[in-house]
């Protein structure tokens, strides 16, 4: 534990001496610096998750099926991955302000084609330049914020996605309740604030140096660093799995919520997506000082539990018993993915970071985005919604125990070694 925090305090230290190398332009640093970084991560799931109660909204008015709304949604993870794939390593080379400066300009043309949207077309059109530079972003913010601190920087990345993804999920669902046009007013605030963090951007300090190979970072590779490859192969099952369960929340959720109840309120149906990821943030706040491989056990034993309990709950059609087990998937959700992320960042070096994490995000949003589309034609040409999530459910928990068994056998290669 020792010889951790004091390369941690080496690498703090180091950044920090660059960073007072830099022009005097650049004023934000240290605790300010992390708060910004953090804060475009909230903002860019939140912004990713304000869609989920207005699927309801999008369907009345265009009338399409089960299908499009996972196809919709899937297409945004898929983007996501798509960057994740070609732009993930890019900041390594070029630094991590311009990326972001770039990422967050999309994301505010983004939002003005989400208030102009006429169509299905449309809606995907957004949703793929939401996803690409979304993609774009993560493995920058998540490794500039290591690069500042490298331990509430690793924090705050296992922190800040499920609280953009609660935030977006109920303030949306306020929205289309509460205010006037829903489907514009959301995204024009959105617009606002991705606008503040540009500015904030700008005035940050760059932590790595440019160095050559940028279009050769381009080209897609799956490479994990010699240091964190064990790690990462631990990890990657579990990572997976959680992101898996969100997708069903982030996809389906809505109409899971409104069979089980019978109500059409899109608040109730985007508390769903925000108890599964506000219990997530809990988790990871309240496990931060927990050993990470522990973190991943209970993180996978919450999994199991919380998916038999809502996959149970289902066909009585409890909606008590639907919510209890979202909430304990939440713990599951945060402490698979806060374990991995733990495990892993800080075995890689400054200018392995930014790859590191968009391979942890490859896999986050292949979870999230396959399964999903699978769901929605299986809902269509297969059993129904119920049927459906029932079987999405229990695929989850097998999933889940072989990332349980990999885990186990790991350790156990470890106490031999």
């Amino acid at each position: 534990m020792t010889q951790s925090n004091d390369a941690d305090s080496v690498v703090t230290t180091a950044v920090g001496q660059e960073m007072l190398r830099r022009p005097s332009r650049a004023r934000l640093s240290g605790a300010p610096a992390l708060v910004l970084l953090a804060s475009l991560i909230v903002s860019l799931l939140a912004g990713s998750s304000a869609p989920t109660p207005m699927y309801a909204l999008y369907q009345q008015r265009w009338g399409f099926s089960p299908i499009t709304i996972t196809v919709v949604f899937g297409v945004y993870a898929l983007s996501v991955l798509a960057a994740l794939l070609t732009l993930g390593k890019l900041s390594d080379h070029l630094g991590r302000r311009p990326i972001l400066l770039v990422a967050l300009l999309i994301q505010m043309v983004t939002m003005v084609v989400f208030v102009d949207a006429g169509g299905v077309s449309t809606l995907i059109t957004a949703r793929v330049l939401q996803g690409l530079s979304t993609g774009a972003a993560l493995g920058a913010i998540g490794a500039a914020m290591v690069d500042v601190e490298a331990r509430r920087g690793t924090l705050a990345n296992a922190l800040s996605p499920g609280s953009g993804t609660a935030l977006g999920a109920l303030l949306s669902g306020l929205a289309v309740r509460y205010l006037p046009s829903p489907t514009h007013l959301i995204y024009l605030v959105l617009l606002a604030v991705f606008a503040l963090q540009a500015a904030g951007v700008a005035a940050l300090p760059e932590t790595v140096s440019r160095k050559p190979g940028a279009l050769a970072s381009l080209k897609p590779e799956i490479t994990m660093p010699r240091a964190a490859r064990a790690a990462i192969l631990t990890a990657m099952p579990v990572i997976f799995a959680v992101w898996a369960l969100a997708g069903l929340y982030g996809a389906l959720g809505p109409s899971l919520v409104s069979s089980l109840t019978g109500s059409h309120s899109v608040i109730l149906g985007g508390l769903s997506l925000f108890v599964l990821a506000g219990v997530a943030v809990i988790a990871v706040f309240v496990l931060r000082t927990t050993a990470p491989r522990t973190v991943m056990l209970i993180g996978i034993g919450a999994l199991i539990v919380g998916i038999i309990i809502t996959v149970v709950s289902l066909s009585p059609r409890s909606t008590a018993g639907f919510f209890i087990g979202t909430a304990i998937s939440g713990v599951g959700f945060g402490s698979g993915f806060q374990g991995g992320i733990r495990t892993v960042l800080p075995l890689a070096r400054a200018h392995e970071r930014s790859g590191v994490l968009s391979l942890l995000y490859v896999v986050s949003y292949l979870g999230l985005g396959l399964p999903a589309v699978i769901a929605g034609f299986l809902i269509v040409y297969g059993g129904g919604l119920i049927t459906t999530a029932r079987e999405y459910g229990i695929t989850l928990v097998i999933l889940a125990a072989l990332a349980l068994i990999g885990l186990v056998r790991s350790e156990d290669g470890h106490a031999k070694a």
